[in-house]
């Protein structure tokens, strides 16, 4: 098989791939850093031809071109897996859907249930071999190659290439190749650490143990954690992880992670994303020790749960008095997506010696009034992400609780503990009023 001859027979430019397509084709675009940009720009530029083309993808790094050039969704029509901070503003002005799933199981989703006319994703060029490596994102994409109909990729110098399990697609695959911009990764600034950010990590550091194996998500509270855990005494730290980020990158370079306490893949670090600065970009682009895998092997729960001492820290939006998780949705208006934050959270609690915190600060702004993040109850319309069964540790800047085994007064009394201390009062007295404190707890 001559690769080089095979690669240049099936080199496209953007703009004839896009002509392949027609009105009423499903078109993947893939998830975060490996949606295509070369190509959604020639995509655009056919609007006026087309109707009805219906495109796939997730946390966009990037603006969409057939976003802006349709607000109308006359032509093309964008459903998200997951919302980053541009889907959240094309949802709140009616141009993107929201696709409710658990992470883990976008494989099966995609194998069983969904039809892709073309998949275009953005990988690494052709390696010696005719492998194109999907780098940071792993999660759904071999599935989707399964699945696709024509498979395109649209190449980038700028991709990190990573060790793995189904993170490629070869050359006799693909039914056409663009070379891209060869732009650098789009990169997510790290958000900056809050006092109220240190304190929640205080409480959670004195029960991370040795050889504990972590999943830590997005945001200052989680890479506070990380930052305290680069300078505690705990040692010997494993990480699978549905998403790695800066922070990490800090974790295992202090020296505190060897994963040599893991009954799965000792030794390595599993993500099935990347998603930071270049910094992070760097560290996993053909390190040995890092493993880009497929989301179900990640992320669903038996798999979680193989590893012994399993640590998931999540964010939360809002969270009820009898403990039900909201970190999705305010009322009716969705923010970002369910992800694998339940998927951990059961996994770690299944897990031998395993721990889930569910973190957030006590109160957030609106406008210039301080809301409380500890509520009565949710409004309506609010995603329940992670049910009061299954939450265990909540931590606060005022403290830390384990729901597990509480009933619901006690749970009440708990939260209320760790609410600011202006909200307690009301919180206590909207609890008696709606009957979840009983008299015996006056």
């Amino acid at each position: 098989m001559d690769l080089d001859k095979m690669l240049c027979e099936k080199k496209r430019s953007a703009a004839e791939v896009a002509a392949m397509v027609e009105s009423g084709w499903t078109v993947d675009y893939g998830f975060s850093i490996s949606q295509p940009d070369v190509f959604d720009a020639a995509l655009a530029m056919r609007r006026d031809a087309l109707q009805n083309v219906r495109i796939r993808n997730a946390i966009s790094v990037k603006s969409r071109k057939v976003l802006e050039v349709d607000p109308e969704q006359q032509h093309f029509h964008v459903e998200n897996w997951h919302f980053s901070a541009y889907d959240r503003k094309q949802y709140d002005e009616g141009v993107t859907s929201y696709i409710p799933f658990n992470f883990g199981e976008g494989p099966r989703l995609y194998r069983e249930y969904l039809d892709v006319d073309l998949a275009v994703l953005k990988t690494t060029p052709m390696d010696k071999h005719g492998f194109f490596n999907f780098g940071a994102t792993a999660s759904y994409l071999r599935a989707v190659c399964d699945k696709a109909r024509r498979i395109v990729v649209e190449t980038s110098t700028a991709m990190p290439a990573c060790y793995g399990v189904e993170n490629v697609v070869h050359i006799s695959e693909v039914a056409a190749v663009i070379e891209g911009d060869n732009a650098p990764m789009a990169e997510l600034p790290n958000t900056p650490i809050s006092d109220v950010d240190r304190r929640v990590a205080e409480f959670i550091i004195p029960e991370i143990e040795d050889g504990a194996c972590l999943q830590i998500g997005i945001g200052g509270m989680p890479n506070a954690v990380c930052s305290a855990l680069a300078h505690a005494s705990v040692k010997d730290l494993g990480i699978h992880t549905e998403m790695f980020v800066d922070g990490m990158v800090d974790l295992v370079e202090s020296g505190r992670v060897t994963g040599l306490r893991k009954q799965t893949y000792r030794g390595k670090i599993v993500f099935t994303f990347a998603l930071g600065t270049q910094r992070t970009y760097d560290f996993i682009d053909g390190n040995e020790m890092c493993m880009s895998l497929p989301v179900d092997e990640t992320n669903l729960t038996e798999n979680i749960a193989r590893n012994r001492k399993v640590v998931s820290i999540n964010n939360a939006m809002q969270i009820d008095l009898m403990g039900q998780v909201a970190s999705e949705s305010a009322g009716f208006k969705h923010r970002s997506g369910t992800g694998g934050q339940l998927q951990f959270v059961r996994g770690a609690v299944m897990s031998e010696g395993g721990k889930s915190f569910m973190c957030l600060s006590s109160r957030y702004m609106k406008g210039k009034q301080p809301q409380s993040r500890i509520v009565v109850g949710h409004p309506p319309g609010t995603v329940i992400t992670t049910p009061r069964t299954d939450v265990m540790y909540v931590v606060t800047e005022f403290g830390i609780v384990n729901l597990k085994g509480k009933s619901v007064p006690d749970r009440v009394k708990a939260l209320i503990g760790i609410a600011h201390p202006d909200d307690r009062e009301i919180l206590e007295r909207q609890a008696r009023e709606s009957g979840l404190l009983p008299r015996r707890f006056l």
